[in-house]
C-alpha cells in the first residue's frame, strides 16, 4: 500500500529536523562563477534510451550547499544528505530526476552482503543494471574516496558512465575509489539492516549478491535544498 501524502509531509519534517551536517569526503569540484556554479555535460545515450520520459538536467549546476533527500520505501524512510560542493553534477542530476519523479515507484534490484561488499543498489528501472535516464555524465573523483557504512554513491558501468544508478552502503564497501560520492545516510540505517536481514536471492555472482529476497520498493523520493 502506497503511503499517503500526509506521511510524506511528516517524513520531510522529520528528516529536516534530524539531519546532521554529514559530508562526503572528496575535495571541492572545480567551479566557475565565483565558486558557486559548475558546467556539467550530460551526454545522450541513444543505445540506452530513457526508461521513463525525462529530460537531461540543465548544464549549469550549483556547486555549494547541501540537499536533503528522503527515500520513502516499503521498509521505512531513509534520509540522505547530499553535498553539492563535492559532486555538483551528480547531485544536480539526482535532484533533476527526483523532480521528474524518475525514482518514484521503482525497485532496488541488487543487494550484496559479503565481507568485502555490502550495498543496496537502486536507480535501475527494469532490473539490475538495466533502465537508465537516457544520458551519462563524468565522474567527480579525487582518487581518495572511501565507502564506509552509510555512504551513498553513484553506480556506473565504467569510467564516466554515471546515470541514475546509485548505491547505499549498509556495512562496508572495499572497492576502488571509482564511484562518485553523493553523500551520507543520516536517518534510516536500521531500515537498511532490515532489508539485509530479509536475505538475498543468489545471483550469477554468488549467494551473497543478487536480488533482495523481500522486494525493496521506493514509493516516493523528495528533496529539500
Amino acid at each position: 500500500m502506497r503511503p499517503r501524502w500526509a506521511v510524506l509531509t511528516s517524513a520531510a519534517v522529520l528528516a529536516t529536523a534530524l539531519l546532521p551536517a554529514g559530508a562526503a569526503q572528496a575535495a571541492p569540484a572545480p567551479t566557475s562563477g565565483g565558486g558557486h556554479t559548475v558546467r556539467c555535460v550530460y551526454t545522450p545515450t541513444p543505445d540506452n534510451p530513457p526508461a521513463k520520459p525525462v529530460r537531461p538536467p540543465r548544464s549549469k549546476a550549483r556547486a555549494h550547499g547541501k540537499v536533503d533527500v528522503v527515500l520513502v520505501t516499503n521498509f521505512g524512510i531513509v534520509a540522505i544528505r547530499m553535498d553539492r560542493r563535492n559532486a555538483p553534477c551528480a547531485v544536480h542530476s539526482f535532484v533533476s530526476l527526483t523532480r521528474q519523479k524518475f525514482y518514484n515507484d521503482t525497485r532496488c534490484w541488487r543487494l550484496t552482503n559479503s565481507a568485502r561488499l555490502g550495498v543496496l543498489q537502486c536507480g535501475d528501472i527494469y532490473r539490475a543494471e538495466e533502465g537508465g535516464p537516457g544520458y551519462k555524465f563524468d565522474d567527480e573523483l579525487t582518487g581518495k574516496e572511501t565507502y564506509p557504512r552509510g555512504t551513498v554513491a553513484m553506480g556506473n558501468w565504467g569510467p564516466d558512465t554515471n546515470g541514475s544508478q546509485f548505491f547505499l552502503v549498509h556495512s562496508r564497501a572495499d572497492i576502488p575509489p571509482a564511484y562518485t560520492v553523493l553523500g551520507k545516510v543520516t536517518w534510516g540505517l536500521p531500515v537498511l539492516d532490515r532489508i539485509v536481514k530479509g536475505g538475498i536471492i543468489p545471483g550469477p555472482n554468488g549467494p551473497q549478491d543478487g536480488e533482495p529476497a523481500k522486494p525493496v520498493k521506493i514509493h516516493r523520493v523528495f528533496f529539500h535544498g
